[in-house]
């Protein structure tokens, strides 16, 4: 972020400025870090933002009310402004056409134009798929001077822990084993059901028949 500041506070060189974000996330965060550096130049584009929104964003980007325009790869190919000076790219497209489409947005109309791309070492591969399309190699410079870069991690760039997910099996012995003492207990009270006879000679001191007849054995 303070690369991007550092160039755009040139506005002799950097006329009119498209910076290429991959996310909607990322272009509301640049905008959102440089809108108060570049008060009234500088613009937001992506596919959350209304039609009117999008159409206003271009127009003031075209006739040149605003220096900078921050958009995603999704109106890459829709944008058609001319004598974009530069195109920024904030990161580098998964897809190496969508690199293509981005820096295609200068340069028009047989005009020069250039593209500077902010590349880390995690994207070395991208970076070489872009190359292999292009069949030209990307030239690398240093940080300018006086750039300060923060040691500080955002979010998105704290390494992610991945634990793996555990399961917790029950054997079935141990799945069963409260069926088992409930039948257990079940059991045990049907064992002390007392018989009809026993129960009337407790109640009576004597044999108890039903219906006044004895019961044959």
């Amino acid at each position: 972020m303070n690369l991007l500041k550092n160039i755009l506070e040139d506005k002799e060189h950097f006329q009119k400025v498209l910076v290429f974000t991959s996310t909607k996330k990322w272009a509301n965060n640049v905008f959102e870090n440089l809108e108060n550096v570049f008060e009234n130049e500088i613009g937001l584009i992506h596919s959350n933002k209304s039609q009117n929104y999008r159409f206003k964003s271009i127009n003031n980007f075209r006739d040149g009310s605003n220096r900078i325009l921050i958009a995603t790869d999704i109106v890459a190919r829709g944008i058609d402004v001319a004598e974009v000076s530069h195109v920024v790219n904030f990161d580098l497209p998964e897809i190496p056409e969508n690199y293509m489409h981005r820096i295609g947005r200068t340069g028009r109309a047989n005009k020069e134009g250039i593209a500077i791309s902010f590349i880390t070492p995690k994207d070395q591969e991208v970076r070489e798929r872009i190359e292999s399309l292009m069949d030209k190699k990307i030239d690398v410079n240093a940080i300018p001077e006086g750039v300060e870069i923060s040691d500080v991690l955002i979010e998105d760039e704290i390494p992610k822990v991945k634990m793996r997910n555990l399961e917790l099996r029950v054997s079935e012995s141990a799945k069963t084993g409260g069926a088992f003492h409930e039948k257990k207990e079940k059991n045990k009270k049907v064992n002390k059901k007392v018989r009809y006879e026993t129960k009337m000679k407790l109640k009576y001191k004597k044999p108890k028949t039903r219906g006044g007849k004895k019961r044959k054995k």
